[in-house]
């Protein structure tokens, strides 16, 4: 199969590992990737901020680039992100329509009939959910809730984690409240999102797990940068990269799995 790769802005600027192991995964099971290089931001920050006639020329752009990446032979577009997933889901269509733009509220809706978050495109289109995967850590996952609420992937991430070998799966205690983040809700309400962000630190901690996961590395990088400051020694990786890691290419080792 042909997959189209929408790597997010996070996964661009500052987690590129995260849209590298995502193709090191797909073409590890025998699928091609397709990087269209003009994409750039889906416009759900813009949105969630309330400014919906800014986000309009981003949604058309988006809907340019991946239609054209449709016609040229990609039968899925994949993105390793719940909540990039979730705003070309349930955003793009109707900011088009509400704007009064009806044949680009049908465009939208079309590229988002073959969008995907990685995980449910694993279990759901592939049919899969023992990748191959290697990963010999104590692992805890927390559900990012555009994942959980706006696209309903329940627990197929659980299902890949719970596949790969050597991993040492431990369930996260109040694991669908929400980390806090929500965006630019951090930064608005910085207050109620740390201490939201302590509770969910609280039970990570109380996991003894190594490494936190989950399948947004915007939800990844809050938490990773309240277990930073307090310097307790557990990281967090994209649930793209455990599920990428081998025995022959682990996690951490500076390669690219394959």
């Amino acid at each position: 199969m042909r997959i189209g790769l929408f790597v997010t802005c996070l996964g661009d600027v500052l987690f590129p590992r995260v849209p590298k192991a995502t193709t090191a995964l797909l073409e590890r099971l025998g699928h091609e990737v397709v990087f269209p290089a003009d994409q750039t931001c889906c416009g759900q920050m813009h949105v969630n901020t309330g400014y919906q006639r800014d986000a309009l020329p981003l949604i058309r752009h988006h809907v340019e680039v991946f239609e054209r990446a449709l016609a040229d032979g990609c039968s899925a577009l994949v993105a390793p992100s719940g909540s990039c997933v979730g705003s070309v889901r349930h955003q793009h269509a109707e900011v088009a329509r509400r704007l009064g733009d009806d044949e680009l509220a049908q465009r939208a809706g079309a590229v988002a009939n073959r969008t995907f978050e990685l995980s449910e495109f694993l279990v759901d289109v592939l049919g899969v959910t023992d990748v191959g995967a290697a990963f010999p850590h104590r692992v805890t996952y927390h559900p990012t809730c555009h994942s959980l609420r706006m696209l309903g992937v329940a627990d197929r991430p659980l299902q890949l984690l719970r596949a790969v070998r050597g991993i040492d799966l431990v369930e996260l205690p109040d694991a669908e409240v929400c980390c806090g983040f929500g965006g630019t809700f951090a930064l608005k309400n910085a207050q109620t999102s740390t201490a939201m962000l302590a509770d969910k630190i609280a039970w990570v901690r109380h996991t003894q797990a190594e490494i936190v996961t989950a399948g947004d590395s915007s939800c990844l990088m809050h938490i990773g940068g309240g277990l930073a400051r307090l310097q307790v020694g557990v990281r967090t990786v994209h649930v793209a990269e455990i599920l990428a890691s081998t025995e022959d290419a682990p996690w951490g080792s500076g390669e690219v799995p394959r």
